[in-house]
């Protein structure tokens, strides 16, 4: 299963460390789970969107997910791809950007020649084969269409691809300079949400994330003195203020780091996948590590 996570500490910036792919593994678990795209997005200090991206699998040299790799930023977005649609290439590799923004999407959506022919014009905006910028794609034109408010823009091209096209899942984090957005639609894979305070439940200490799977591991020293809000995949430590996000739940972290959240997505997909029903990569990209 591709994995998520997005961090605001906005309005301050702060230098954070990631490791996309931290687990010492044994060559036979290497063998067994590869993961085949790692991808960091973030923004450099005059809000220019920077993503270090590239495409990974077995018979590839592994450096690039395991160097540690250290940004400043008021937001960054990482992901670990499996790939369910799309070839291994690093147009297909997440973070995506469009019109300044950031996305990573965990999910399928299926009736790709359907969503082409919705998106018309802006199918340029698509440079890849996945169905995860073309999601993206959409969700720029309803933006676009709703004055530059994202909330309205990824609720509405969520709300149009759960009503017309087969879906899997539509869980996906976004970013600008200094807000995020993040999506759990349906309930197919969990999405949590962690409200840190400054040195987290403790008080005094350092942001230090670790996936439970070992694919990505994020420290900032920084923040033992600022708050911060983190979205993730899985629970990425033992603070317990963790909370699972409610399926159809639309999350916005605004620039002073204010959280609202909206349920948009109250009602089922149209057209709800099972595991059984995808193909056999897209199934294998969807199942727990």
């Amino acid at each position: 299963m591709c994995r998520l996570f997005g961090l605001s500490c906005a309005p301050r910036r702060a230098h954070a460390t990631f490791w996309l792919l931290d687990a010492p593994d044994s060559l036979s678990r290497q063998s067994h789970k590869d993961p085949d795209g790692t991808g960091l997005g973030y923004y450099a200090a005059d809000g220019t969107p920077r993503v270090d991206k590239a495409p990974i699998a077995a018979y590839q040299d592994r450096a690039f997910a395991r160097e540690a790799r250290q940004e400043e930023s008021a937001t960054f977005l990482a992901h670990v791809r499996y790939a369910s649609t799309g070839s291994l290439d690093a147009r297909n590799t997440h973070p995506f950007e469009q019109e300044g923004r950031l996305f990573a999407h965990n999910g399928v959506i299926e009736g790709l020649d359907q969503l082409d022919d919705h998106l018309g014009g802006d199918r340029s905006l698509v440079q890849g084969d996945t169905d995860s910028e073309r999601f993206f794609a959409l969700i720029t034109r309803r933006t676009r269409e709703h004055g530059g408010d994202v909330s309205a823009g990824i609720e509405q091209a969520a709300r149009w691809i759960a009503g017309n096209l087969p879906v899997y899942a539509l869980n996906l984090i976004l970013i600008t300079r200094d807000e995020l957005w993040a999506l759990r639609y349906p309930e197919t894979h969990a999405l949590y949400v962690l409200e840190r305070r400054a040195g987290g439940q403790h008080g005094s200490r350092h942001l230090d994330h670790s996936g439970s799977h070992g694919r990505m591991r994020v420290h900032s020293a920084p923040l033992a003195d600022h708050p911060s809000v983190v979205v993730a995949s899985e629970r990425m430590d033992d603070n317990p203020h963790w909370r699972e996000m409610q399926p159809g739940e639309l999350l916005h972290v605004g620039a002073d780091l204010r959280t609202t959240r909206q349920l948009v997505l109250p009602d089922p997909p149209a057209h709800q996948l099972a595991l059984d029903d995808l193909r056999p990569d897209a199934a294998a990209s969807q199942k727990a590590a």
